[in-house]
């Protein structure tokens, strides 16, 4: 009798931390654990892939995290992201433009993208506080006119450095501008392990490590959980003495300063600025990944973003490989579309489901 009581009790917990991590969550890390095991007998190198995953993680788990603030105030997931972008990237020409150079020209550019980021905040935190309950629908429109307008800026603004100009034209920047001499692997080379073709940016997972720290230790701050009851019921918060349209602006602004640090450290690993229409689609990825990591529209924590990030960037760089090794054709931007869509779809699918 003792032994079957401890068989069901073993059971019912392993269901209870089943139903907790999700049946969804479950099926994709299923997923990916089986690409892993067949990489190597279809003849993709396991160590490289596994490379290619941890490095996906360091690029892009910065601008999922700048989803956190303001998800918890109540604001939604962050369409506008390619406002907090822009910044970055405002930040990066201009590091380069002023003439610095090597890891110094990061720091810089982290110092130049600030301001833009806190201004452009502040204004896209007052237009969703003027329109509360269509946050991410108003979100969207900033996100896609935003990089509407700076593709005429990035033609128009005086920028004169031959690294990023066109050549003949002597103006306008470039589609692309190289990163080699600047900060190129700035934080990845800090620390990094290499056994073989296993590759761990260590320098790069770290300083998302800070940042993350950064943002679960700020919100079990006063203004914090001041944050978490606004998102949770804001007239609650508001018969508190919570500054409801202060709060939901503060959150706004550092999502939008964490979407221009997350570009940075994404174009340092990747090792290129992509400018014009390249931030575009960036805050779909990101919002699927916290979706898929367990996040709701008014519920996400640290641990979805690392979840989410792994799954979504894990499939997304296991899934043509293993494909193309097995079918003996390259189709990898053909299957990395297709699969990278259809996790985004099932994503915001999911977040239509828990708003009924």
């Amino acid at each position: 009798m003792t032994e079957k009581t401890n068989t069901i009790t073993l059971s019912d917990r392993v269901k209870d931390i089943a139903k907790d991590f999700g049946l969804p969550r479950l099926i994709i890390t299923g997923f990916l654990v089986l690409l892993l095991v067949v990489s190597p007998f279809v003849g993709a190198d396991l160590p490289t892939q596994i490379s290619n995953i941890i490095n996906r993680f360091s690029w892009n788990g910065i601008l999922v995290l700048a989803m956190v603030p303001m998800v918890h105030s109540g604001c939604g997931l962050n369409f506008g992201l390619p406002l907090g972008i822009i910044s970055g990237l405002l930040g990066a020409t201009l590091s380069i433009e002023l003439g610095f150079s090597g890891a110094f020209s990061f720091l810089m550019a982290i110092l130049l993208a600030t301001p833009f980021a806190l201004v452009f905040g502040c204004i896209y935190g007052w237009l969703l506080n003027k329109i509360k309950g269509g946050e991410m629908m108003i979100a969207t429109y900033v996100g896609f006119s935003s990089v509407s307008l700076m593709c005429m800026m990035w033609l128009l603004l005086p920028y004169h450095s031959p690294n990023m100009v066109w050549g003949m034209a002597g103006k306008g920047l470039r589609t692309t501008i190289s990163l080699e001499g600047y900060y190129t692997q700035a934080l990845a080379k800090i620390l990094q392990i290499n056994i073989g073709n296993l590759s761990i940016p260590t320098g790069s997972i770290l300083f998302f490590a800070l940042l993350a720290f950064g943002m679960w230790a700020f919100l079990h701050t006063k203004t914090g959980t001041a944050m978490t009851a606004v998102g949770s019921n804001p007239e609650f918060a508001r018969s508190s003495g919570v500054n409801v349209d202060k709060i939901r602006l503060i959150s706004v602004v550092m999502s939008t300063w964490l979407a221009a640090i997350g570009i940075l450290v994404y174009e340092q690993g990747f090792g290129f600025i992509q400018l014009y229409m390249a931030p575009f689609y960036m805050a779909l990825p990101a919002v699927s990944a916290i979706l898929i990591g367990g996040a709701s529209v008014n519920k996400a924590s640290v641990m979805n973003v690392i979840i989410g990030t792994i799954l979504f960037q894990g499939i997304v760089t296991m899934t043509p490989t293993v494909m193309n090794n097995m079918i003996h054709l390259d189709m990898s931007e053909v299957i990395r579309i297709i699969v990278s869509n259809g996790m985004i779809l099932y994503a915001l699918t999911r977040k239509t489901e828990e708003t009924k």
